[in-house]
């Protein structure tokens, strides 16, 4: 039995409307693994709601970077609740959100976190799961199915990693985290990771066999990101 973490980008779960064909997916992936015995924590960003709040209020009246990443959190409390929901037979009861208090002790095959504070984003939160529960890796979930040197859609050529050390991978992304930033590992929570000795895997969350291979320890598509 394991218990994996895992950071799923609010871009594959709500890229424009809410992807429920993504998540009847997604969830049977999960229920596969938990009838092998597996547990998970699941953290989801805000995705295009998140971005839709943030524009508006921009649009109406301009906002700050605090009031910018609070619209962000209550997206993702809303995804993370929407999580919970699917999942609700397996889930544990209470959404992991404020860590000023204890967290619980949970029995139940899946644990579902959501944004906290403003300062970053659920990658952080994610990393603060695996540090409380003692995990060792955190898998990241997005749209792209590795690191790169620069942004491919730009850059054609940019060179993809398998494999990089923290130290590199934090001189591609920074240390500076503003909200709605699209990185893939928040630079906050690159560095939590870094000082905890956890390994980060990025991994294209809409491709279910792929992350079935990671599991297995078979070979996959993605980049592995840990101290050297």
């Amino acid at each position: 039995m394991a218990l994996y973490v895992l950071s799923l980008g609010g871009s594959i779960v709500v890229p424009g409307a809410i992807d429920t064909d993504y998540l009847v997916k997604f969830k049977e992936f999960i229920h596969r693994r938990i009838a092998q015995g597996d547990r998970f924590i699941l953290t989801v960003g805000g995705g295009r709601t998140a971005r839709n709040y943030q524009s508006a209020a921009e649009t109406v009246s301009g906002v700050d970077d605090e009031e910018r990443d609070w619209l962000g959190i209550h997206a993702t409390r809303l995804n993370a609740h929407l999580l919970r929901t699917i999942f609700k037979e397996q889930a544990h009861p209470i959404i992991a959100k404020d860590f000023d208090i204890a967290l619980p002790d949970f029995e139940e095959p899946i644990l579902v976190g959501a944004g906290w504070k403003p300062g970053w984003s659920t990658d952080y939160i994610a990393v603060l799961l695996a540090q409380r529960y003692q995990a060792q890796t955190v898998l990241n979930l997005s749209n792209i199915d590795y690191v790169y040197a620069e942004d491919p859609r730009e850059s054609p050529d940019a060179q993809r990693f398998e494999t990089i050390s923290w130290a590199n991978f934090r001189k591609i992304i920074g240390d500076e985290w503003t909200p709605g930033l699209s990185a893939p590992f928040d630079p906050i929570a690159s560095k939590k990771a870094e000082e905890l000795g956890l390994t980060v895997v990025i991994l294209n969350g809409k491709k279910i066999d792929n992350m079935e291979a990671f599991l297995a320890e078979d070979s996959f598509q993605g980049t592995v990101i840990q101290n050297t």
